[in-house]
Formats: C-alpha cells, structure tokens, sequence
C-alpha cells in the first residue's frame, strides 16, 4: 500500500453544496469531499488520453481500476494544522463541554468524552462548536479548529436583459469555504504502480473545484505532494491500541451501509454494524454505548449531468462502543482502518479509527493561536469615513446605554406614595423637552420650581429608598453614579480617536 498526500490552497471561496439550509440558499460543506478530488483527477486523465466526458471513458484499461474500483480512495481533505503539520480529523460526537464554559483564543477549556465516563448529572452539557481537531504529542492536549466561510448574496439574472426581471430575479445566498485555508487530502493505493499514474495528475497547481466557477468560485492550489508506504489516518501506532477494556470506533467520515434487502441503516444498534466489525477485527462485540448522527448524502454525476440519490448515512464523528472477547490484532487495526466499511469508499466515506484518543474522562482543548496581526483602521480627521464612523459610534453608544437603563430600571423598586398622574406626565413633556434640547437645564428647573404640594409629592415618593426628587437629581448631575464610565465612551481608531460622552 502507498499513500498520497497534498495540500489545497483555497485562492477563492469554494462551494461544494452540502444538503443544508433552505432551498433559496446553497450551503457548503465543511471540507473539500473526496469524490470532488476524484472528479478532477479524472477529468485530468481523460484529458491526458484524449478522451472527453461524453466518451466511454471505461474502455480504457486502467481507468475502473483508478477510479471506480476502490482499489485506490480518495479521503476528504480536512482542515491542515501548521502547526502540528498534519490533518485535522472530525471532532468526535461523545465530546462535549459545560454549557457556561467559555474560553480565549489563547484560553484553555476542558473537553469531556461522555465514552468513557458519565459525568455531573447537576451540569448542562453541549456539544463543540468547532467542526476539526488534531491531538498534541502527549494525547492530552487537543487544538480546536473552525473552518472560515464566506456568505455572498446573489441575485439570478435574465440572460437576455442581464438584470433581474418579475419571474426571474430570486435572491439566493451562497455559504462558501472562504479563501485563504490549507486542506489536505490523501490517496490510498492498494496498488503500488497506480502512484506513478495518479501522482503526475497533481503536478498542475492550479485547479478549479465546486460550483459557480464562473462566478468567483473554486480557485485552488495543489502543493507539496508527498508520498509515503507507510502512513496512518490517525498517526498513531495501532499496536499501543489493542489493549484496552473497551473498543471504541470513531468515524472520520460519513458512513453508508445497507442490510442484505438494501435497506439503508443508520441505527447503531443494528447487527450488520457489529458484524461487519467483527469480520475485519476477529473478535467478539457487544455494543454498549453509542453516539451518533444521521445526515443525508448525495452527490452528483457530471457524466451523466444528474444527481445521485440522496440516502442517509451515519455522519463524522459518531462513536460506537462496545465489548469485545478475543484478541484485538494491530493488523488487523491496521487493515479496517485503511480499508474502511460501507458504500463508496472510493470517495472517501466510511473511514473509521480504533481506539483513537487515550483513555481519559477529560482533554484539555484550546482554540488555533492565530499569529497573524490585523491592521487597525486609520481614519483620516474630518474625513468622510470619519463622519460615518461617528454616526456609527452614537449608535452604538446609544444602544448601549438604552439596554443598561432597562436593567437598571428592572432592578429598582418605586413607591409612587401620593405622586399623582399629573406630575409624572408632567416630568414625561419637560424630559421630551430636554432630550430635544439636549440638556437637562428643563428638568433641573422645573425640580427646583416645584410648588408646595408638588415638592411633597416628589420628596415623599420612594426610589429604592430614597427621595425621587432626590434621586433624579444625583443621577442628573453625576450620570456615572450608576453606569461605569467605560459605557460612556467609544473610540473608533488610534489615528482619529472620538470619544462619546454625557
């Protein structure tokens, strides 16, 4: 067996449509799929022999082998760690973390693996909102990663006209991979002479993948391409992975199985889930936990210009555990999980890991220490964008302020007493009058010009406790009596600093 290994550069946003979202909206996958790799490199090869899409293109001896026989697959292309240099892998679904948990980018957060132990009953659990990870050297450590999108709006056009026209001007949304991230994808050849075929195929750097292409869509760079007669998905020596007191499967990717009447499975406690187990790894199994998702796959035929059937699958990340009598063999390791179980694995689904991580309650788990430096923004003084960035603050300061003056109000308690409707309404126009004017001179005047009766009023209502004559007063001539002075202050930029104060 020889593998293949690359690295694709996205230039542009790349959108690859997963079966999410609604249907005025495309929505990308979070990685680059397998059969979208294997889709080019045929094209790639028929060009090479001359051939097109519409030749039959399995008359050629070499091609059913390459492509379609499973022989050689073609895995997704994951997330690439720089720094750990190597793929990122599904984040397993037994992970989970506290539901208040919060952490830095530069913070740590700790990450529990419901296979291995139940935890806190009394504590609210929720899954990851990250999509990969990779381990650190020691297993304990893992290094969260966030795939990046791209949103775009788009709006279909007339062919004709060029612009929308009433029955064909919808707006829809496309939900790309961004530009600017490193994937790596990996070939596994059975048979060694089939590098020396596929790898010249991946000597053009430059390549377009996904939809809309015409559109800004799918500009991608193919580099360091590497081969290797020993590599592991997980990187990990199976032979420190056979004596555990359970068996935990992983799936590093989609899995598709049908039963003997072709009826599609996607519940683990199924039997032909832990009988095909138990052919590939020689043991006995029992499952005695699990934890799962389902997701719908489909694809699409370019040769024939329609879809594939959407079927449901078991999706990265579920993990299985069970039981096991006998022997667990590294090869035998070795051979499930370069093999993979289930349909297609020409394009990469059904690729499994045994006993991946550690046997550990909990990792340590931190977001990708980003080294890059983003500029600041430079307004230049009495600019145009400085104009706009100013209305931009006293929006937002104003919003600020109006959300803390309703929690403060939520947590007071007002003892009208005797004051009468008259007066309130009357506070109410001259307070309208002072937000006009932008001065609390009026409120300040119409306090201290109180008649008699009015004043009793005002003294011997409460608020919180004290006077509300009083208490308005303070507020209006020390407002950060009850705001902290950081609410009271915007600043947009180091070169043209606006402060926004009351």
């Amino acid at each position: 067996m020889k593998v293949i290994t690359f690295l694709l550069h996205t230039k542009q946003p790349i959108l690859v449509t997963s079966f999410q979202g609604n249907p005025n909206s495309d929505v990308s996958f979070s990685y680059i799929p397998g059969s979208v790799i294997r889709g080019l490199l045929i094209s790639r090869y028929l060009q090479g022999c001359g051939l097109g899409k519409n030749d039959d293109i399995l008359a050629l001896p070499d091609v059913k082998r390459l492509f379609f026989s499973g022989e050689s697959r073609y895995l997704n292309a994951y997330l690439y760690s720089g720094e750990q240099e190597k793929r990122t892998l599904p984040i397993p679904l037994s992970w989970l973390k506290i539901k208040d948990d919060k952490y830095s980018r530069y913070g740590e957060m700790n990450v529990y693996d419901f296979s291995y132990r139940c935890h806190d009953e009394d504590l609210s659990y929720k899954s990851l909102d990250e999509s990969f990870c990779c381990t650190v050297d020691d297993d304990r450590d893992i290094i969260l990663y966030q795939e990046g999108r791209h949103i775009n709006i788009h709006n279909m056009r007339n062919r004709k006209k060029g612009k929308g026209i009433d029955g064909s001007g919808a707006v829809f949304r496309y939900d790309a991979l961004s530009s600017g991230q490193t994937f790596q994808a990996a070939i596994i050849c059975d048979n060694p002479n089939d590098v020396k075929k596929i790898k010249p195929l991946l000597e053009q750097s430059k390549v377009w993948l996904g939809g809309s292409q015409s559109a800004g869509y799918g500009y991608t760079e193919i580099n360091n391409v590497q081969e290797f007669d020993d590599w592991s998905e997980l990187g990990i020596d199976a032979s420190c992975r056979g004596e555990r007191e359970l068996l935990r499967v992983t799936l590093l990717s989609d899995l598709i199985l049908r039963d003997k009447w072709g009826h599609y499975i996607v519940n683990p406690e199924a039997e032909l889930v832990t009988e095909l187990l138990q052919e590939y790894l020689d043991v006995g199994l029992e499952l005695q936990d699990s934890y799962t998702s389902t997701v719908l796959v489909g694809g699409f035929n370019r040769k024939w210009g329609l879809p594939l059937p959407q079927v449901p699958a078991f999706s990265a990340g579920s993990v299985l555990v069970f039981s096991y009598s006998g022997e667990l063999k590294a090869e035998k390791i070795l051979n499930l999980e370069n093999r993979g179980i289930g349909e297609r694995r020409v394009d990469g689904f059904g690729r499994v890991a045994i006993n991946w991580l550690e046997e550990l309650p909990y990792f340590r788990a931190k977001l990708l220490d980003d080294d890059v430096e983003l500029e600041e923004a430079k307004l230049e003084a009495k600019s145009e964008d400085q104009k706009i960035a100013v209305k931009m603050a006293e929006r937002l300061l104003s919003q600020k302020l109006d959300r803390l003056l309703l929690e403060k109000l939520d947590s007071l308690y007002f003892n009208p007493c005797r004051l009468t409707n008259s007066q309130l309404s009357r506070l109410m126009i001259v307070a309208q009058q002072s937000l006009a004017e932008k001065t609390k001179s009026p409120i300040l005047e119409l306090l201290k010009k109180l008649p008699r009766n009015a004043n009793s009023q005002f003294e011997d209502s409460k608020l919180d406790g004290v006077s509300f004559k009083r208490r308005i007063t303070e507020w209006l001539d020390n407002p950060s009596s009850w705001i902290g002075s950081q609410h009271l202050q915007v600043s947009i930029s180091k070169s043209a600093p606006i402060n926004q104060t009351m």
